[in-house]
C-alpha cells in the first residue's frame, strides 16, 4: 500500500536542513559524562555539557543504522519484523492508573499489569507486550522494573519491552533476558527486547534515559530513541518548527548510539503533539498530532529508518464516542503513513495517564481492522470473479456460489467485538453497548488464558535475580 505523505520532498528536505542547523548551531545538551566521552572521540564538538554535531558527522553515523531488523520471540512464530512495509502494535505504556467499569479509576497494581500482559498475549493484533503497560503501584519502586520485566517473560511467549529506568534497568533487562534465552553475546545476535529512550524537549537529554541508552546500544538490542516536544510549550508553535527539534533531538540520540554500536538497530520514534492553550496540558488527541505522525513517518523513510509514532491515544477520561474517534483518527494515520512500531495501540486514556480494561478490547477490535486494511486485496484472474459474475447474471445473487465459499474466510474481517446483527437480534440479547461488550470479553479472555510454559530452571533463576535485588 502506498503511504500517505503530509510533506513534500521539499518540505521534507527544508525540515532536515533546520534539523542539522539546529545541532550544529545549537547543539543537544547531554548530562551523563560517559556520553559526552563517547561523543567527542567520535567526532563531535563538546563544550561542557552542550555538544555540536556537524552535519555530514550526522549523516554519516545514521546511515549505519539497519533500515529493517527482525526482534526475537521466545516462540519463534511470534518474531516480529520492524520495518520496511511492516507495522507492529504495542498497547499501552507507562500509565499509572487503571479503570474499568466495575471498579472505576484506581492506581494500578501488579495483578493489573499481569492482566494487561495476558490481553496482549492473547490478541491476534497485538505483536509485543509493552515493557509498562501500567505502574504497579503495589511493587516496591527498587524492584519494580524487574517485577514488570519477570511477568512479561511468564505470562507471554511473545517480544517484549525492556526497562527504561537508567544505566541499572536497563543492565538488569539484559540479565534477565540473558537468563532466559542465553549470554548476551547470543542476544546480540538475535535481538530480543526493545526499550523505549526520550529526550527532555527542548535539546536535552539525562542521565537516566542516556544511561540506559548506551547499555542498550552496547548489548546490541533495538531502542526506540524518541522525542515529545510539545508545540507551544517544549517546542515552537507552529507544527513545522515543532517537527524539525523533534528531528534534531532523535538524530542526536542515533548518532550516539552508533559510536556507542555500529549497527545498532534503532527505530525513528517521534511522539511529539501540541499543547492545549487553554490549560497547558499536553494533548494527543489532537489533529496535530495526528498529522506529526505523518511527519514522523516520512522523516524516518527520508533517514532509511523504520519509524514508530501514533497509537490509539486520546485526551478522552472515559472509553467513550471521544476516546473512539481520537483514537481512530491516530491508528488510521500511523497505518496509512507507513508507521513501522505502533506504541500506545491499546488501552490509553487521559493523555497516558489511564489504561482501561474495556477500551484494551476496543482498540484491539480497532488494529485488527486496520491490519485488514493494510492487507489490501489482491487483483487476479480469480478474484476479479468474472466467470462467476457470468454465472450469477443480471438479477441472481452470489451467496450460494462456490467461488463465495472458497474466499469469504478470508477476504471479509471477522470482528471480535463489533455487533453486526439486526437491530431486533440486538434489542433480543440486551441491546450491549460496546463498553459493556467490550468488558464481558476482556473478563473472558483473562478467565480463558493458559500461560505458556516457562522452563522451572528459568523461572527460578530470574526469581533469585529479583531476590537478590532486594
Amino acid at each position: 500500500m502506498q503511504p500517505y505523505e503530509l510533506l513534500t520532498n521539499e518540505q521534507v528536505e527544508q525540515v532536515h536542513e533546520t534539523a542539522l542547523q539546529i545541532l550544529t548551531q545549537i547543539g543537544v545538551k547531554f548530562g551523563y559524562p560517559p556520553a559526552l566521552a563517547v561523543l567527542k572521540k567520535g567526532g563531535a564538538k563538546v563544550d561542557g555539557e552542550r555538544v555540536f554535531f556537524p552535519a555530514r558527522f550526522v549523516e554519516k553515523q545514521i546511515k549505519k543504522a539497519p533500515s529493517v531488523f527482525r526482534l526475537y520471540a521466545r516462540n519463534p512464530a511470534k518474531d516480529v519484523i520492524i520495518g520496511g512495509d511492516h507495522i507492529a502494535f504495542t498497547p499501552g505504556y507507562g500509565a499509572p492508573f487503571v479503570t474499568d467499569l466495575d471498579s472505576g479509576r484506581r492506581k494500578g497494581t501488579l495483578q493489573d499489569f499481569v492482566n494487561f500482559v495476558k490481553l496482549t498475549a492473547a490478541s491476534t493484533n497485538q505483536d509485543i507486550c509493552s515493557g509498562t503497560v501500567i505502574e504497579p503501584n503495589n511493587v516496591p519502586h527498587e524492584i519494580r522494573h524487574a517485577q514488570m520485566l519477570y511477568t512479561a517473560i511468564k505470562y507471554s511467549d511473545k517480544c517484549f519491552m525492556g526497562s527504561a529506568m537508567g544505566e541499572l534497568g536497563a543492565r538488569d533487562s539484559i540479565r534477565m533476558a540473558s537468563i532466559l534465552f542465553g549470554s548476551e553475546a547470543q542476544l546480540a545476535e538475535k535481538p530480543r527486547l526493545i526499550s523505549i529512550l526520550c529526550s527532555l524537549s527542548p535539546l536535552k537529554y539525562d542521565d537516566r534515559m542516556i544511561g540506559a541508552l548506551m547499555e542498550y546500544a552496547k548489548a546490541g538490542q533495538p531502542l526506540l530513541v524518541t522525542s515529545l516536544a510539545i508545540a507551544g510549550a517544549t517546542g515552537p508553535a507552529t507544527l513545522a518548527g515543532n517537527l524539525a527539534l523533534q528531528t534534531a533531538e532523535i538524530l542526536a540520540g542515533i548518532v550516539l548510539t552508533q559510536l556507542v554500536r555500529e549497527g545498532a538497530p534503532v527505530i525513528f520514534s517521534g511522539s511529539s503533539s501540541n499543547t492545549e492553550m487553554r490549560s497547558g496540558a499536553l494533548s494527543i488527541g489532537s489533529p496535530e498530532m495526528a498529522m506529526n505522525t505523518a511527519a514522523t513517518a516520512q522523516m524516518a523513510r527520508f533517514y532509511h529508518l523504520p519509524s514508530r509514532s501514533g497509537g490509539a491515544v486520546c485526551d478522552a477520561k472515559a472509553p467513550d464516542a471521544q476516546a473512539a474517534y481520537e483514537s481512530m483518527m491516530s491508528l488510521l494515520m500511523a497505518q496509512v503513513s507507513g508507521v513501522n512500531f505502533v506504541l500506545h495501540s491499546a488501552g490509553i486514556l487521559e493523555s497516558y495517564n489511564c489504561m482501561s480494561y474495556e477500551k484494551f478490547i476496543i482498540d484491539d477490535e480497532m488494529c485488527g481492522i486496520l491490519k485488514r486494511i493494510k492487507r489490501g486485496y489482491e487483483v487476479n484472474e480469480d478474484t476479479l470473479g468474472l466467470d462467476v459474475i457470468k454465472e450469477a447474471g443480471p438479477g441472481g445473487h452470489f451467496i450460494d456460489k462456490d467461488h463465495t465459499f472458497e474466499h469469504f474466510r478470508t477476504e471479509f474481517y471477522q470482528p471480535q467485538l463489533s455487533n453486526r446483527d439486526d437491530f431486533e437480534s440486538w434489542q433480543a440479547s440486551g441491546s450491549p453497548q460496546s463498553v459493556e461488550a467490550a468488558g464481558k470479553k476482556y473478563k473472558e479472555i483473562l478467565k480463558t488464558y493458559e500461560t505458556p510454559g516457562l522452563p522451572a530452571d528459568v523461572n527460578r533463576d530470574l526469581q533469585k535475580y529479583i531476590e537478590k535485588m532486594i
